[in-house]
């Protein structure tokens, strides 16, 4: 595992676009892997948040309150609108939103209109395409929100009561033309364990992991029992790989079909096939999130996901450390 540190200054937001950091809430404030720091925008935003992504070109960012109701889309660094998202537990569970491209446009899909209701936003016009009076959302918070590569799926990693964290997925184009389709995902074949993470390994794969709670079905055999890490192959909805993880776990991001970094506690890399720990970094805070339930979690850091290159950034205290497997 490599390891480089850099030094930041006044860090509210970290986000990976064009293989280098932005911090978007603090003027566009670019960080480069050799320590150079150039800020490209002209303002700092008066609000409050931790969280931040960005469109595919770069041109678009939302920076919201990962446990509040509101954030901010930009448009090259100046406020377009604000978001919001429903009231009901939004101080328990991470604001669900991520950008995805359809026919040379880019959309929002959070959830504006109820906890329950994932809808997409024409990112430009604000128009959201998928408020139909016929919609009936099934009872599912949606959270963590992720899009495959080629922005053909679209996975929400919430949880239903009592709380239990699962997964659902969605096929964008499907649910353009039907918006019903919105209202109760695609589930993991069989599987009643309870799935606290997971990740795109590619277009037609996902990287799960059940946590160690007991399934909602304990007389069947499980194809993903607890502790376990496994592949959904989302074109043959068929799993495989299952393997036992061995240690702490819960907070994956798929490198390939390999091997996954999991980021509970500290940072480490985990094989798929025999579930072992490779590599660690133990000196490196990377916080005890293990679902998108994180209200009682203090003092988490920041963390983002390069998809491309496959590294970690990791902020805390101005300081950003950036892994590489």
């Amino acid at each position: 595992m490599q390891r480089k540190t850099i030094e930041a200054y006044s860090l509210r937001t970290i986000d990976w676009f064009d293989d280098k950091i932005f911090d978007w809430n603090s003027a566009g404030t670019q960080y480069s892997e050799n320590g150079e720091k150039t800020q490209l925008h002209k303002y700092h935003f008066g609000f409050d948040c931790d969280g931040s992504i960005t469109s595919e070109n770069g041109e678009y960012v939302l920076i919201y309150q990962k446990l509040g109701t509101k954030g901010l889309l930009l448009k090259n660094g100046e406020l377009l609108r604000e978001i919001n998202r429903s009231y009901y537990q939004s101080s328990v569970y991470e604001f669900p939103a991520i950008f995805f491209s359809f026919k040379n446009r880019t959309y929002l899909a959070h959830c504006p209109f109820g906890y329950n209701q994932i809808d997409f936003e024409d990112v430009e016009t604000g128009e959201i395409i998928t408020n139909k009076s016929e919609r009936d959302p099934q009872d599912f918070f949606h959270s963590r929100l992720e899009v495959s590569k080629d922005n053909k799926h679209l996975i929400s990693k919430g949880w239903f009561w009592h709380p239990f964290d699962s997964i659902e997925l969605f096929n964008i184009e499907e649910c353009i033309a039907e918006p019903k389709l919105l209202d109760q995902g695609k589930s993991i074949p069989e599987v009643t364990s309870e799935i606290c993470s997971a990740s795109f390994i590619d277009n037609n794969q996902i990287l799960v992991c059940a946590s160690n709670e007991e399934p909602l079905d304990d007389e069947n055999e499980e194809p993903i029992p607890p502790g376990h890490i496994a592949i959904w192959n989302i074109e043959t909805n068929e799993i495989s790989h299952s393997a036992k993880i061995n240690g702490e776990f819960g907070n994956i991001f798929a490198i390939d079909d390999k091997i996954c970094w999991d980021l509970y506690n500290y940072p480490k890399i985990i094989d798929l096939k025999s579930g072992e720990v490779i590599d660690k970094m133990e000196e490196i805070d990377s916080g005890k999130q293990g679902s998108s339930i994180i209200h009682h979690l203090s003092d988490l850091p920041k963390i983002a996901f390069n998809k491309k290159t496959k590294q970690i950034a990791i902020a805390k205290n101005n300081t950003i450390e950036i892994l590489k497997q």
